[in-house]
């Protein structure tokens, strides 16, 4: 059986907000194993919504179901930055 078409919907999303956020934390920003450990604190925190194709998010979901999607996704991002900022800060003191 092949599942590679199968994803989740939030990670290009989260993807991009991590890329969009990254330039507010510029201890982070720079470095892309912690990048990386922002985007799975974030996505660690979404309830996975998993897909085939991206015309089946599109037709069944709402315009409200979207705007709330949006909301947790920058939300996500915002506390994993202050925890993984938060978590490289205190391994610094060591």
């Amino acid at each position: 059986m092949d599942f590679s078409s199968v994803y989740n919907t939030h990670e290009k999303a989260v993807f991009e907000a991590v890329t969009a956020t990254a330039p507010r934390y510029p201890a982070i920003a720079e470095d892309a194993d912690l990048l990386a450990d922002v985007a799975c604190v974030a996505l660690n925190r979404m309830t996975p919504h998993y897909i085939r194709h991206s015309a089946d998010l599109a037709f069944f979901t709402t315009e409200k179901e979207r705007l709330a999607v949006r909301r947790n996704i920058d939300e996500s991002v915002d506390f994993a930055f202050g925890y993984v900022q938060a978590r490289h800060v205190m391994a610094a003191r060591r």
